[in-house]
């Protein structure tokens, strides 16, 4: 299998290429524009080929795309034209319009489109609920809060860059119609500082926040069923709550933070993906209705 990593910036450096020995049977191939960059991580991590072009790669059987979110469409489409299969970090587009096209040209093609959403598959939370969360049972509310260090932004970045890690978070089916969203934001100045944003499906509550002026960068996450509640404090512990008692829980010692942040398991479907040449629509409906959700936040906060 021939796998092109396309971008070779701080995210693909951080999250994806120490994780690229788990998976020796991959032939994996760099893309820069670069030639420094591409020259001293093609060594470092022997890769099978590199170029400085993307339109120069050989024949794959899938790409990676790590680079800027301008760029992301541009790239995709290149690559899903040629019935390739396609990973895009999130998000996949700045806006709805792109995301929609490219899910219907990969359809129209036949080959998978994946958007990379590592907190889907955080182990700690998976082992804690004993599911997947869109599976949990007798669920009555989850909130997602993810927060930064006086860090206000331009509103589109904000939301699709940022703030989509908690809204796809809370996002479980991928079916929350637009108009059902409660909205709740402030700005500083020009620039939005704080979101939050809720919907209730059937008896179930959902609620994300994000504050772009807090007193530190954080993230957090509450699960309730009746009389047993989960709070995640960073993806490495927290606390069960049930009959008025507190217990601690936490991963296992030596956790490698990649595995801990879900990015080991999400790389492990991806690859099954591109071995089976497709995705599950639950999946694609989530990817595509989260995005859907950032382009109505925009729309109301007029950007």
């Amino acid at each position: 299998m021939k796998i092109a990593l396309i971008g070779l910036g701080d995210i693909a450096q951080k999250a994806y290429l120490p994780l690229l020995q788990e998976w020796p049977q991959v032939d994996w191939l760099f893309c820069s524009r670069n030639p420094e960059v591409l020259s001293r991580l093609t060594r470092q991590y022997s890769a099978a080929e590199a170029c400085l072009d993307y339109r120069q790669l050989p024949n794959l059987d899938a790409v990676m795309i790590h680079s800027a979110t301008s760029s992301h469409f541009e790239i995709a489409r290149y690559f899903l034209a040629r019935k390739v299969a396609v990973f895009v970090d999130k998000p996949l587009c700045d806006n709805y319009a792109d995301c929609e096209s490219l899910h219907e040209l990969a359809a129209k093609q036949g080959a998978p489109l994946f958007v990379g959403f590592n907190r889907r598959y955080l182990p700690i939370v998976q082992q804690q609920a004993g599911c997947s969360l869109d599976k949990m049972p007798g669920l009555t509310s989850l909130r997602w809060e993810k927060h930064r260090h006086n860090l206000p932004g331009d509103v589109r970045t904000f939301v699709f860059d940022d703030f989509i890690h908690a809204l796809d978070g809370i996002n479980l089916y991928g079916n929350v119609n637009p108009d059902d969203m409660v909205l709740h934001s402030q700005f500083q100045g020009l620039q939005l500082g704080r979101l939050e944003c809720q919907w209730r499906i059937g008896e179930q509550d959902f609620e994300a926040r994000m504050d772009r002026r807090f007193g530190m960068t954080c993230e957090r996450i509450q699960l309730c069923q009746v009389n047993h509640t989960l709070e995640f404090d960073s993806f490495t512990s927290g606390r069960l709550l049930s009959n008025n008692v507190a217990s601690q829980f936490a991963l296992a010692d030596w956790t490698p933070m990649l595995h801990s942040k879900g990015f080991s398991a999400m790389l492990t479907h991806w690859l099954s993906v591109v071995e089976q040449g497709k995705l599950d629509d639950a999946s694609i409906a989530r990817n595509l209705n989260s995005h859907l959700l950032c382009e109505e936040i925009c729309h109301r906060l007029g950007a």
